[in-house]
């Protein structure tokens, strides 16, 4: 076991547990009644129309949008609320606070601070969050820079670094948080097209090397095919169909599946 990951104690193995989630923005329910899991270890990728859900899932995770009912359990407890004299209540702070340093995430901005180095961007958390002396944190940053194939770029700042660089900074950053769980939001959608191999490149040699859960957003189908044990098909708010991707993307189940991978085939072709 390698020291990116730390251990959690959920006896049911999913590290991620959605239970009959709803989530409303004004009148649109965007997500409706979600039962959804991911086991501890697992690479799971979402895919499906704008507008799904798919999005708002990681960042319900990464406590950036609050849930309008159900529960969520993440690492073994709740991730919206919080025991109190054996009840469940609505979290505080403090609770989410911790929650967080379960996970890292990875946007489709990217997300870096202009005014620090890359260097910087890296240890700032580190040192602040989680507590590790300047000199701890610099030989992390040094580690996962190494990692996304960057040490030489760490006195650079974002803007001389092209859109693939900055992403794999951002890559880094999530990773020196030592999360458990690494949460990908369509990671590669601000790149131009030739920078997208780059990324994937580091996010697939992350998932090969070491023992991460990941939850993955994408449009890139071929990447979401190479990477995932499970592929979960998401619409309106639901789960379609989900499976293995070589199940699910050579013969789908559902008609809606059929249709949204034959769209988005064509138009991809176009």
């Amino acid at each position: 076991m390698n020291d990116i990951h730390h251990d959690t104690h959920d006896d049911t193995g999913a590290i991620i547990r959605f239970e009959k989630v709803v989530k409303r923005f004004g009148a649109t329910t965007v997500l409706d009644g979600l039962d959804f899991k991911v086991h501890k270890g697992e690479k799971v990728t979402i895919i499906g129309p704008s507008g799904s859900g798919k999005s708002t899932v990681l960042r319900i995770l990464m406590t950036l949008e609050g849930i309008d009912s159900g529960l969520i359990h993440v690492a073994g407890k709740p991730l919206w609320h919080q025991y109190r004299h054996d009840h469940l209540v609505p979290a505080g702070e403090a609770h989410l606070r911790e929650m967080r340093k379960e996970m890292g995430m990875v946007f489709q901005q990217f997300n870096l601070f202009p005014h620090m180095t890359v260097r910087r961007n890296i240890t700032e958390a580190p040192v602040h969050v989680l507590g590790l002396s300047p000199k701890q944190a610099r030989e992390r940053a040094h580690k996962y820079l190494e990692l996304v194939g960057l040490a030489d770029q760490a006195d650079k700042f974002p803007s001389q670094l092209s859109g693939g660089q900055q992403q794999r900074v951002a890559i880094a950053r999530a990773l020196a948080m030592h999360p458990n769980i690494m949460l990908f939001d369509e990671p590669t959608s601000a790149l131009d097209p030739e920078l997208v191999g780059e990324v994937l490149n580091v996010i697939q040699r992350l998932s090969e090397e070491h023992d991460l859960t990941m939850l993955l957003v994408t449009h890139e189908m071929q990447f979401a095919k190479q990477i995932s044990d499970r592929v979960c098909f998401f619409d309106q708010g639901r789960i379609v169909e989900q499976a293995p991707p070589e199940e699910l993307f050579a013969e789908p189940r559902e008609e809606r599946t059929r249709e949204f991978l034959r769209g988005f085939l064509q138009t991809n072709a176009a």
